[in-house]
């Protein structure tokens, strides 16, 4: 089996000294984009920074931006103002030939995979080597080590249209990380696939990040994959940036009506089954308490024998959403107790934030 070695990334300006670079791969300052045309931006000023090693998130809706942001950073896509910087190099100031040299570290995996129907996996993979001139010994090595990474080993000679579609994103893939990149961008690379298929591109790709450490930036609108993979994530709505921070940060305690929409369930809403039965004052006696419990990852344990010592037992749970993400406990328990405790009773260290929703009337 040929080894996988993935080289130490080149100077973008061959003429400039080497910098002692802090830990920030990518920056976008004041970055604009308005197509010819168009009477409003595609992308508003977006002040944002990406550091090396880490696996990004960038989440929207259709139209949000997305495509146009990530296809600024290999200039697909040119400015209309501000700029994109990578290892501290304004890369809109790069000649032709230092642009081709950074478009070969920076490895790009698209939604529909771009493969040529009439060359084989083997083929599909080599290509950006054969464009770059490099020697059909390497040229091998370079592709039976890939084939092995991303689990092809036995399907060089095949053809496209005998592949699954993760075995097609498989192999885009590999192309991708031809040319030892140091930075991966992912155009909606899952969209086109199942879930279990999903889920093992994006152990894949977790795999590579962790193994080469090499920088990951992530477009989807599927708020699976930035809660599987991501380190941080950006929310875009209408070209700015409205939202981001830790995955945790943002999915325990969303800021903005669409990040609540995008990344977390409807936390909001009760169960049919108690709609319309809430009311203020108890309706007798025995009416019990609603109470949410909301874990946001800011502290909190989520301890059920504190939670049941609290209410003396006397608590049956209506519904619960808990998530462990970067090791932290998100969402919430919702929960019906009996008899009804004074409000001011209830310890607040249960959860981050107590909620008591009102008193459940007899159906």
């Amino acid at each position: 089996m040929s080894s996988l070695v993935l080289t130490p990334p080149e100077a973008l300006v061959a003429d400039e000294p080497v910098r002692h670079l802090d830990d920030t791969h990518l920056r976008f300052t004041r970055l604009s984009k308005r197509y010819p045309g168009q009477l409003t931006d595609a992308l508003k000023e977006i002040n944002l920074s990406i550091r090396r090693g880490e696996i990004f998130g960038i989440i929207g809706r259709s139209g949000a931006g997305k495509s146009s942001l990530i296809r600024t950073i290999n200039r697909l896509e040119r400015p209309s103002g501000g700029s994109v910087e990578v290892d501290g190099v304004d890369i809109d100031r790069l000649n032709e030939d230092q642009l081709v040299a950074f478009r070969r570290r920076t490895g790009m995996i698209f939604q529909h995979f771009n493969l040529l129907s009439a060359k084989t996996v083997r083929q599909n993979i080599e290509l950006p080597l054969r464009v770059a001139g490099v020697p059909p010994a390497e040229r091998r090595s370079r592709v039976d080590a890939l084939l092995e990474l991303v689990g092809l080993g036995d399907y060089p000679d095949a053809y496209p249209a005998q592949l699954s579609g993760g075995q097609k994103q498989r192999v885009g893939i590999a192309r991708a990380l031809v040319h030892n990149p140091e930075l991966l961008l992912c155009d909606e690379a899952t969209s086109a696939l199942d879930p279990e298929t999903t889920r093992a591109i994006l152990a894949l790709l977790q795999r590579i990040n962790r193994e080469f450490n090499i920088t990951i930036v992530l477009i989807t609108h599927e708020m699976e994959v930035i809660h599987d993979i991501c380190h941080r994530v950006a929310v875009l709505e209408r070209g700015e940036i409205i939202e981001y921070g830790p995955v945790w940060q943002v999915y325990g305690n969303p800021q903005q009506e669409t990040t609540r929409i995008l990344l977390t369930p409807a936390h909001d809403s009760l169960p049919e089954i108690l709609a319309g039965r809430i009311t203020a004052t108890p309706s007798a006696p025995d009416s019990p308490l609603l109470i949410r419990l909301r874990y946001r990852g800011l502290g909190a344990s989520l301890e059920l024998n504190r939670v049941l010592a609290a209410f003396q037992g006397n608590v049956t749970l209506v519904e619960s959403a808990i998530e462990h993400i970067q090791g932290r406990a998100i969402g919430y328990l919702l929960l019906s107790v009996t008899p009804s405790p004074f409000a001011s009773a209830i310890p607040q260290t249960l959860a981050d934030s107590v909620e008591v929703l009102g008193y459940v009337t007899a159906a």
